[in-house]
């Protein structure tokens, strides 16, 4: 099915309105179809499209405009945090259709399918083969050039990311991109000709100097800042002495499980494996 860029398409019983990486809430809910109007009729929406297959719209707001009235600012993963927990989601967005009531889960998919996507028209504006623009597909998920016809379909980019056990402590790296003092597991991307289990040893190699086993997959989130899916290992320490990647890291350390550092809030990957929540 393909996106509809359509201004109109506000009839969709789903509305996601995103600035930057976080969701527009009306309330405590999602916005209605009035909040969306509005928005169009104050020409702030920077992009627009709609997947009817799905039962949802999708809208980028300008940078520095202001919300509509009654609505305000919440960070994405703090709203995967928040649909976690929320069986069905009638209660938090009003459904007629009965097969549009999903479970809040399943909600926070579509939302991370609708940003996204989002990145993806904006990233993809023009032909890598002869440099013409690009337009919303007639037919699929995709970008056509309006040119020679090449079709560009959405990409995601897979990374690992693991927490490492040694008995009653667990290993954390301070990132040299981060100033907040916070704490997380080792992540990267798997890169070409790699199988995911390869890039797993890989990075705590080179981020750590430590060789690890006994890797085991316990899940994934879709993490569309812009386009990742985050596949989450937990492995054990089997040898070596840290030895950072200073490029990369500012620190690494062991930390009890009852003492640990400032790590990421609710909603990120790493929450959840520090916390047991993929368990």
């Amino acid at each position: 099915m393909p996106m509809i860029s359509n201004q109109m398409n506000v009839f969709c019983e789903i509305h996601f309105v995103f600035r930057g990486n976080s969701i527009i809430l009306q309330g405590e809910s999602l916005p209605d179809d009035a909040v969306v109007r509005k928005c169009f009729e104050m020409n702030v929406a920077e992009d627009w499209f709609a997947e009817l297959e799905y039962g949802y719209s999708a809208l980028l707001l300008e940078k520095d405009t202001p919300n509509p009235a009654g609505c305000i600012d919440m960070p994405l993963r703090d709203f995967f945090h928040k649909m976690k927990g929320i069986e069905r989601i009638n209660d938090f967005i009003s459904i007629t259709d009965e097969t549009k009531n999903i479970s809040g889960s399943e909600l926070a998919g579509l939302a991370a399918r609708a940003r996204g996507l989002l990145n993806f028209k904006q990233d993809k504006r023009f032909c890598s083969k002869c440099g013409a623009p690009l337009i919303d597909d007639l037919f699929f998920t995709a970008r056509t050039c309006t040119h020679c016809n090449k079709q560009y379909f959405p990409q995601l980019e897979p990374a690992i990311i693991t927490l490492i056990n040694k008995g009653d402590e667990i290993l954390l790296a301070r990132h040299k991109k981060r100033n907040d003092g916070v704490y997380s597991c080792i992540a990267g991307f798997v890169e070409m000709g790699e199988t995911i289990e390869n890039a797993v040893h890989r990075e705590v190699l080179e981020e750590t100097g430590i060789k690890i086993k006994n890797i085991r997959y316990v899940g994934s989130q879709s993490w569309p800042f812009p386009d990742q899916l985050m596949l989450a290992f937990r492995a054990e320490y089997d040898s070596g002495e840290i030895k950072i990647q200073e490029d990369e890291l500012t620190d690494v350390q062991w930390f009890n499980w009852k003492k640990l550092p400032k790590v990421p809030g609710p909603g990120s990957v790493a929450y959840n494996l520090i916390h047991g929540m993929f368990e």
